[in-house]
């Protein structure tokens, strides 16, 4: 399983949605997931890759792990997994 398909799964089971109904576009907004959704999504995803994720519930904000849409935080994670491997 890609990367990219291993979060959707992740982000699709937090919003109890298909995977196919979240898209590269969606926001995590738009799919319904709050702010404990959102922790506990960047917790299994944690979780999957064995990485740590640079994010910050108190300030999401603040972060340097960029939550704006799907394809950014698969982006992110992709950053993240390299830059363990080096």
């Amino acid at each position: 399983m890609s990367v990219k398909d291993k979060v959707i799964a992740i982000i699709a089971e937090q919003a109890v949605l298909a995977p196919s109904d979240v898209t590269m576009d969606s926001t995590l907004e738009d799919l319904g997931i709050d702010s404990l959704g959102l922790v506990e999504s960047i917790f299994a995803i944690e979780e999957s890759f064995d990485i740590s994720v640079p994010f910050n519930a108190n300030a999401p904000e603040e972060s340097d792990f960029d939550i704006s849409s799907v394809a950014s935080i698969v982006a992110g994670i992709e950053r993240l997994i390299a830059e363990q491997k080096t």
